[in-house]
């Protein structure tokens, strides 16, 4: 009789998904990490063109079409000041597929993955697949990981460590000497960085800082995509960027897994990353006024909040019984322990809603609050 492989009896179904499922079909969806945007239209034109020529029909090269890395390269040199060869970018199937391809190329069996606690959930799960053993991490009372607990958790078997800035669950942003630390940490002690920084661009106040800037040796690898800045979750367009020989090995797993990522979404990436850039300093800038909705809310509600500076998320501090009976009533937050261990007592708070369903929200919340108090 055939078994399972012992890599997946090792995860289930995530929370997130567990809380979805367990909310009616007109709740307000306070769960899902998807703005509420729609992707930019000369974006979507791009796709329309590339169709209509003929371009999508076949496969491109495994790492990607050549405009579209050439784009994510300027990228990486207008935000962070890093030159990247565009042969060491590969388009993926959304970021997702990025981290896989980060874990499967540098975790062996029995390694370990540093990961942040609460943390996303694919870290855990993707490292279980790899046959390597997540080892959590405890991040500070504000949310953010300290690079000295991550130097005191590597051992002889580290293979990586995982930094997520601006941060989901937390939106927690990383400062600029933390950065630093992450980037000596990983030449110091021949560990792989895995920078992930899917949110880089949704910062309140100061600047996003990529341990990439600061390596003296090609310990980072950084994932990113085009899901959260252009609005574009369906899309499924996401990157790796690394050095030669990082990129080969992961190119030999994307070859298997994927072949290429997505030819319309490759085109219609390229236009988001090379056109306009309004739509995104126009989304942050509604974040923060959500996000200043959502902590005066919660102050005056008597619920403590680390203040996120970053992504569209907040982990407030809740009363027992809080997700729950927020389901019951039809808004849906997740849990806190569904990230992680160090989450428990906190539940996750998307804003990527207009206000209007927000303050809905915020009102059911604030009942919930009182009541079980």
């Amino acid at each position: 009789m055939s078994e399972f492989s012992p890599r997946v009896e090792a995860i289930s179904i995530s929370g997130i998904r567990e809380v979805f499922e367990a909310a009616g079909e007109d709740a307000i969806n306070l769960g899902l990490g998807q703005p509420d945007f729609p992707t930019p239209e000369h974006a979507r034109a791009a796709a329309v063109e590339a169709i209509e020529a003929g371009k999508a029909d076949a496969y491109t090269g495994n790492k990607g079409i050549r405009p579209l890395r050439e784009a994510i390269a300027a990228k990486h040199e207008r935000d962070q000041g890093v030159a990247v060869d565009p042969g060491d970018v590969i388009a993926t199937a959304g970021g997702s597929e990025a981290l896989h391809l980060a874990l499967e190329a540098h975790v062996d069996a029995g390694q370990e993955v540093l990961i942040p606690d609460p943390g996303f959930v694919s870290y855990d799960a993707l490292t279980k697949l790899a046959g390597g053993k997540p080892v959590p991490v405890p991040v500070r009372e504000d949310l953010t990981l300290d690079p000295a607990a991550v130097e005191d958790a590597i051992t002889d078997d580290t293979a990586m460590f995982v930094v997520n800035s601006p941060g989901n669950p937390t939106g927690a942003v990383s400062p600029e000497e933390d950065v630093r630390e992450f980037a000596r940490i990983a030449d110091e002690h021949d560990v792989v960085c895995l920078s992930d920084e899917v949110y880089e661009h949704f910062v309140f106040g100061g600047d996003h800082h990529s341990p990439l800037s600061y390596a003296d040796t090609d310990s980072v690898v950084v994932v990113n995509g085009c899901s959260k800045t252009y609005s574009m979750t369906g899309w499924r367009l996401g990157w790796v960027t690394a050095s030669t020989r990082r990129i080969e090995r992961m190119l030999r797993v994307h070859q298997y897994i994927q072949a290429c990522a997505s030819a319309p979404a490759q085109y219609a990436a390229e236009a988001a990353l090379s056109g306009s850039q309004d739509v995104v300093d126009e989304m942050c800038d509604t974040f923060r006024e959500r996000r200043d909705l959502l902590l005066d809310r919660f102050e005056a509600m008597g619920v403590e909040v680390p203040t996120p500076r970053g992504a569209f998320y907040a982990m407030p501090k809740v009363p027992d019984g809080f997700v729950d009976a927020c389901i019951e009533r039809d808004v849906i937050v997740v849990p806190g322990d569904a990230f992680g261990a160090n989450g428990a007592g906190h539940a996750r708070v998307s804003y990527a809603n207009d206000a209007d369903t927000l303050r809905e929200a915020l009102d059911v919340m604030a009942d919930v609050v009182a009541d079980l108090r």
